[in-house]
């Protein structure tokens, strides 16, 4: 059985990652919620992840962290994480590897904050870059596997659907303008039973976080 370790839901887009590929697939797991704004939450995420940081997964007490390295531990056991088609699968991996090293400017200035819904405004000209870049490898994507029956990147739902689902919220979180292709895309993720449960969730939780909520409404203002 696995554990995974996760924090809030408002805003901990990385836990997003794995907990939504998790509950696609059927992969059976206990969710435990960390506390990431409480005093002394530091030393607890040293005792539960080799990186102080959540999303951990555990496998009876052997730690597995970061999104990336997560995924590909279950997608040892459960391949239909990927897709089934080779070049399929290498994009799905290359657009993941991006998501996780990429995109600092747009995760900066518009972090997650699901009970927020913004007007937005003209982005800096490096967030400007890192959203073009998510449009063309959607609109890429899509397009070159749009024989492929499904809504998302590659047909059926894989590991790169579960990288990309963050920004697919924070694109209607603060009204990010999307030409059709990808803003089909966008809202097929948030339409995901699993998405609906994860926003349900946050939208219930109590704790809050005041700088990121500020830094949210300092970026254009509740719709």
């Amino acid at each position: 059985m696995f554990d995974l370790y996760i924090g809030n839901k408002n805003y901990s887009s990385w836990s997003l990652r794995p907990w939504l590929l998790m509950k696609h697939f059927g992969i059976p797991f206990v969710e435990h919620s960390v506390s990431l704004y409480r005093p002394g939450h530091t030393a607890l995420l040293k005792s539960l992840s080799g990186n102080a940081r959540v999303p951990c997964l555990h496998e009876d007490g052997f730690q597995i962290w970061e999104s990336i390295a997560i995924m590909e531990t279950l997608a040892e056991r459960h391949p239909e994480i990927w897709p089934a088609d080779a070049r399929a699968r290498a994009r799905a991996r290359s657009l993941s590897a991006e998501m996780h090293a990429g995109f600092a400017a747009l995760r900066s200035a518009m972090p997650m904050n699901l009970k927020f819904e913004l007007k937005g405004k003209s982005p800096a000209l490096e967030v400007q870059q890192d959203i073009d870049r998510v449009i063309a490898l959607w609109e890429e994507t899509r397009c070159q596997f749009s024989g492929r029956q499904g809504p998302y990147l590659f047909g059926a739902f894989s590991a790169a659907d579960a990288m990309y689902a963050p920004v697919a919220c924070r694109f209607h979180i603060y009204n990010v303008a999307l030409p059709p292709v990808a803003g089909h895309y966008r809202d097929a993720l948030l339409a995901h039973p699993a998405m609906i449960e994860w926003r349900e969730a946050a939208l219930k939780e109590s704790e809050a976080c005041a700088r990121y909520d500020q830094l949210a409404e300092d970026y254009g203002g509740r719709r």
